[in-house]
């Protein structure tokens, strides 16, 4: 009998997506039959963070964030700029206030499931200002560390800039390198940061080398798994939907490349994510 159990957890699912409208509550139960018993939900927009905190009542197990995804900050209807493409004062008093209203026990009744402050971060490969996504990070850096809560963080072809940032504006709870991809040196200077790195669907593709590699050196104790479903489909199933029931297969790929029991990167990398995320 080994002395670890095959629970696991998600650490980024967007489960709250239409894509799992139509059989969410089959496939939570399907998780649970395979040891999946606790995902994170992270937050993309105001509107959204509602239905991710109904779906945490609804469902045992899941819990949520608060953050504005660069992405879609332009899409809000309150985000008028100036003509340098900046977030005015009013606006940024706005986003902080929105993100602290939903960690308030007296304004949330949901507020005890939500964990974490995020998703923000920066990425080259969209179409809002880079100069833009930076100052909303730092709005989500600021609140995090006002709250003592961990940041999740969204990084595309950015490492220097984050890490710059990260140095400049540290939080002070750490947080988690959502979908990392990158190399050891990097990895590591977001260990050394106070960060653990989410390791999910890339490391199932031979041709990520460098990711693989990384995930490969960095201790387990910096590490926590993710599928970012519907997104990141594992290799050989690109182009379907992907799924946290598949979160078991990432765990033994990591398995492999550590040379380890999978029941050993279930354990570990449970215990990283409740102990992150404050979870009992």
């Amino acid at each position: 009998m080994s002395c670890f159990d095959n629970r696991f957890f998600d650490s980024h699912c967007h489960f709250d997506f239409v894509e799992f409208n139509a059989d969410r509550a089959a496939l939570w139960r399907a998780c649970n039959a395979e040891g999946i018993t606790q995902l994170l939900i992270p937050g993309v927009t105001p509107d959204q963070w509602q239905t991710a905190a109904q779906l945490c009542v609804q469902y045992a197990g899941l819990c949520y964030a608060a953050g504005i995804h660069p992405h879609w900050i332009v899409q809000q209807p309150w985000f008028p700029t100036d003509t340098n493409n900046l977030l005015d004062k009013s606006v940024r008093e706005k986003i902080t206030a929105l993100i602290l209203q939903e960690f308030n026990l007296s304004t949330n009744v949901c507020a005890a499931r939500c964990v974490a402050v995020g998703e923000s971060g920066l990425d080259k490969m969209i179409a809002t200002p880079f100069d833009l996504q930076q100052e909303l990070l730092t709005i989500h850096i600021d609140v995090a560390r006002q709250i003592h809560k961990p940041l999740i963080v969204h990084c595309v072809r950015a490492h220097n800039e984050m890490i710059a940032l990260l140095k400049k504006h540290k939080p002070v709870a750490g947080g988690v390198i959502h979908a990392f991809s990158g190399s050891y040196e990097v990895a590591q200077q977001y260990v050394d940061l106070g960060f653990y790195l989410g390791i999910g669907g890339t490391i199932t593709y031979e041709r990520a080398q460098k990711t693989r590699a990384a995930a490969a050196k960095i201790p387990l104790e910096f590490l926590v798994l993710e599928t970012d479903a519907p997104d990141m489909p594992l290799h050989g199933s690109q182009g379907q939907r992907n799924s946290p029931e598949y979160l078991p297969q990432i765990a033994q790929v990591l398995a492999d490349l550590h040379d380890v029991a999978v029941d050993e990167i279930a354990a570990v990398t449970y215990r990283n994510t409740m102990r992150l995320f404050h979870r009992s």
